[in-house]
């Protein structure tokens, strides 16, 4: 007999000799954690039993997605990550932002007219770009703006349901994993199906193709509209969750995931693509006069793509007529590059930067070194994803040495790009050289003004959340929050604006409690988040440290005075009992003058 037999008979059982629900819950978690990841230890518990999922009041999922937005918001928001690619992002913001207010509409039409929304046609969409432009970064963005759902898989991962590989219903079934297990929320998610150009059609294949068109025919009914079973033989989860529910309910409750209002974004480089479209506008030369392909040429034949050149490249007429939006994404030059890794919300220079970081390194790139190691990447022809291998390379030695040192701060240079190992020797023999430490502060100057007019076009983002204009003293507390946390500028955006909103909490709390009316200055707003992120607080606790002190002092003027109401200065804040001292002189001083006049 075995231990864990010994153990459950020796310690589990109870009264009448059944083993304990609750460790046979704890044994039923860890061994499906173990045999199928952790995604399994999160449905386990309490033999995985369906949450109770919060229809958002009125609106339902509605309350859930940022459904409201209009393309040219959507279009603004992409400009501040996205370089270039405008083509792309005006077509995906346009017909995304459509897709889902179209969804809302029909939501709100229900059972108004039978016919409403038969024979829909989705804004599907195909993503045509070489190798590290930003196709799936582009659409992360936009689903993580929308709230909504987003899985992504390699369409050379997936075979027709039937035969021996990945299902392409797997892809909708995460799509609930990814929303929690809100089913509600997962049919209004967005499928990203990457290396879509693999899975054409070769003319020379006898037998099925399933790997090819075999996917092709699968992915038909999920583009268009069709319920996906959640209970499947091979996923040993979702039997469990049946089975649950049966227990409980004595009902076999058919859980399915309706595709109707799943969006499916499909990419790939199409790399044989410009000469289909070449052979249609009778473009195509031959023989020794024939010229050597250039890729400029072949990029600008790809905005000439029609459904037919995709027929004629691999796909079923029926696949190519579920994508009626095609977008070409631009090749990056050097200088693109460049501005990439300028751009502040960039993830190479901030992941770096990070890294640094958590050994106590201030980490700054002259503008110089960027567009050194923008041509570096250029050369590599992958685009974008070329930026990390040079990063990597240059910083390396840098990052395995400093450490072990007490130097504080790093400034990469040109000199640095070229020459790492050098450059590494040199900081390591003058680590408190005065030209280096001038021109680090050069770019420090350099860095911060390039955020602040990043900043700057953000305003008109957070319009309708900033309950004033936002000023230098407003940008610069962003700015300096941007670089405290060390997360992204939206990041930064919500934390300031978020703080904000807590100071007016404080003065309605403060009249609410005292009886007393403040209103605080911008001046006095900028002192409270900023004594408050260097004493490490968040601003109620600062708040409530102020009061303690501002409230006595303030009734007591009031009670002297008659005035109720104060709009409080910077002084109230960093000095209070030299402002409260200010009034009381201020108010003295008139009651002299007026007796004596």
């Amino acid at each position: 007999m075995s231990q864990s037999k010994n153990n459950l008979d020796n310690g589990d059982k109870n009264k009448r000799g059944a083993p304990d629900p609750k460790h046979l819950e704890r044994q039923l978690t860890d061994y499906l954690a173990k045999k199928y990841s952790d995604k399994a230890r999160q449905t386990a518990p309490g033999f995985c039993p369906l949450p109770d999922v919060d229809d958002g009041g009125e609106d339902g999922v509605w309350s859930r997605i940022n459904f409201d937005m209009r393309p040219e918001e959507l279009v603004a928001y992409l400009d501040q990550y996205i370089v270039r690619q405008d083509e792309a992002k005006a077509v995906l913001a346009t017909k995304i932002c459509t897709h889902f207010n179209r969804a809302k509409y029909l939501s709100k039409r229900a059972g108004t007219d039978p016919a409403d929304g038969v024979g829909l046609i989705k804004n599907n969409v195909l993503l045509i770009g070489p190798t590290g432009v930003g196709k799936t970064y582009l659409v992360k963005l936009i689903a993580a703006k929308l709230g909504v759902p987003f899985v992504k898989g390699d369409a050379t991962k997936f075979s027709e349901t039937g035969y021996v590989g990945g299902d392409v219903e797997d892809l909708v079934r995460d799509l609930v994993h990814e929303a929690d297990e809100d089913i509600e929320l997962a049919q209004y998610g967005i499928v990203y199906v990457d290396e879509i150009d693999k899975i054409a059609a070769s003319h020379n294949l006898v037998g099925p193709d399933v790997s090819r068109t075999g996917v092709q025919r699968a992915l038909l009914k999920p583009m268009e509209e069709t319920e996906v079973d959640l209970k499947v033989a091979h996923d040993p989860i979702s039997q469990i969750q049946a089975i649950e529910t049966y227990r409980k309910t004595g009902k076999r409750e058919k859980r399915a995931v309706n595709t109707r209002h799943i969006l499916f974004v499909m990419s790939g480089a199409f790399g044989d693509l410009p000469e289909v479209i070449k052979r249609r506008l009778n473009k195509k030369e031959l023989g020794f006069g024939a010229k050597v392909a250039d890729p400029a040429e072949d990029q600008a034949y790809m905005h000439e793509i029609t459904p037919q050149d995709l027929v004629e490249y691999g796909f079923e007429t029926e696949f190519v007529g579920r994508l009626p939006v095609s977008v070409v994404l631009e090749e990056l030059s050097a200088d693109d590059l460049h501005q990439i890794l300028r751009n502040p919300n960039n993830p190479v220079i901030i992941s770096k930067k990070r890294d640094f970081a958590a050994y106590n390194i201030d980490l700054r790139f002259e503008d110089a070194a960027l567009k050194a190691l923008a041509e570096r990447a250029a050369q590599m022809k992958t685009g974008a994803r070329a930026l990390v291998t040079v990063v990597e390379k240059a910083l390396l030695p840098f990052e395995r040495t400093l450490p072990s040192t007490d130097i504080a701060q790093l400034l990469v240079t040109p000199e640095l790009v070229a020459e790492p190992k050098a450059e590494l020797e040199l900081v390591l023999a003058q680590a408190e050289d005065p030209a280096r430490e001038e021109r680090f502060e050069t770019a420090g100057r350099a860095e911060r003004m390039e955020l602040l007019k990043m900043i700057a076009k953000r305003e008109i983002m957070y319009a309708e959340q900033l309950e004033a204009p936002l000023t230098p003293a407003r940008m610069d507390l962003i700015a300096d929050e941007y670089y405290r946390s060390g997360m992204s500028l939206g990041t930064a955006f919500d934390q300031v604006i978020e703080r904000l909103r807590q100071v007016r909490e404080f003065e309605v709390a403060f009249l609410d409690r005292y009886g007393i009316k403040i209103k605080f200055s911008e001046a006095a707003e900028v002192a409270i988040l900023a004594g408050a992120a260097a004493e490490g607080c968040g601003v109620r606790d600062y708040g409530q440290r102020l009061s303690q002190v501002l409230e006595p002092g303030l009734r007591l003027v009031r009670d002297r005075t008659g005035q109720g109401e104060f709009l409080l200065p910077e002084e109230a804040v960093y000095d209070t009992e030299k402002y409260l001292h200010g009034l009381f002189q201020a108010h003295y001083s008139a009651t002299l003058e007026s007796r004596t006049s």
